[in-house]
């Protein structure tokens, strides 16, 4: 196997020239799912992570007789520190939401992609039909769902920043004009987080289609994908890389050149 570059080699990448455009598609496919996959799930991870759910002190407060020294001692004043009050304002929903970003984020996304792969979709037997007549749906879709899940909680941090740096009267606002805490964060605080963020989110994007090259390892046909392929066969490593890096160059640089002109136009705006 040769491991220098040589121009000649590059014709026997023709032949497999569809294989590298199937791979084009079904990154950028992969990319689009997953940060879909992963923004619906960080809005319900950022939901909980700012929820405001207190069992133990509901307890204290519905049933002082039993569960009052959760929020006062037994001189009858606040607790303000000690183990009862923590436990008093212990959330298990931020919790949940905090343990899972927390676990992601600390971990290697290609152990993330085994473990959905291996492990539960183990347990799950997906249809082994095709989508386009070239995309393996047994493996593409664990691919989405592992991105998607790693997405989530990189996008939880970036909506949960957002929406608390909408300012505070802007909610004290909404709330004096009778609109509920619902009305008041899908029409006043979400729509202001969600222009602060997008460009996040943008960035976001091309952070996945660059991750999603490790999904090769699991056999969705993606870029790398094909580079595997004409490694095996023509023999040839740094050539098909060199394409690889050009395909990938062409996804990513638009978009991040997209994200800066975004970023330009939502300044101007707030400057108006």
């Amino acid at each position: 196997m040769e491991h220098f570059i040589q121009v000649s080699n590059f014709e026997k990448i023709i032949p497999y020239a569809k294989l590298f455009g199937e791979g084009f598609v079904v990154t950028v496919l992969l990319s689009l799912l997953a940060v879909m996959i992963g923004f619906a799930l960080a809005l319900v991870l950022a939901t909980l992570r700012m929820s405001h759910c207190y069992p133990f002190l509901w307890l204290a407060r519905t049933f002082p007789r039993f569960f009052g020294f959760l929020e006062y001692t037994s001189k009858g004043t606040k607790r303000e520190s000690g183990f009862w009050y923590r436990l008093g304002r212990f959330n298990p929903l931020a919790f949940i939401a905090a343990t899972y970003v927390e676990i992601v984020r600390s971990t290697p996304v290609i152990v993330q992609i085994f473990i959905i792969y291996h492990g539960v979709f183990s347990l799950i037997k997906l249809p082994t039909g095709t989508l386009f007549g070239f995309i393996k749906f047994h493996r593409f879709l664990p691919g989405v769902i592992a991105l998607g899940m790693n997405s989530g909680a990189y996008l939880c941090e970036i909506i949960r920043s957002g929406i608390q740096s909408v300012d505070r009267g802007q909610t004290e606002a909404a709330r004096s004009l009778g609109l509920n805490r619902s009305q008041t964060f899908r029409y006043v605080v979400f729509p202001q987080a969600l222009k602060n963020i997008l460009p996040a989110i943008a960035n976001e994007f091309v952070a996945i289609i660059k991750e999603s090259a490790v999904t090769y390892t699991i056999g969705v046909q993606d870029i790398m994908s094909a580079v595997n392929a004409v490694r095996g066969a023509a023999f040839i490593v740094m050539e098909p890389l060199l394409v690889a890096t050009g395909l990938y160059f062409c996804l990513c640089f638009p978009a991040s050149k997209g994200v800066a002109y975004l970023e330009k136009r939502m300044r101007r705006g707030d400057q108006r």
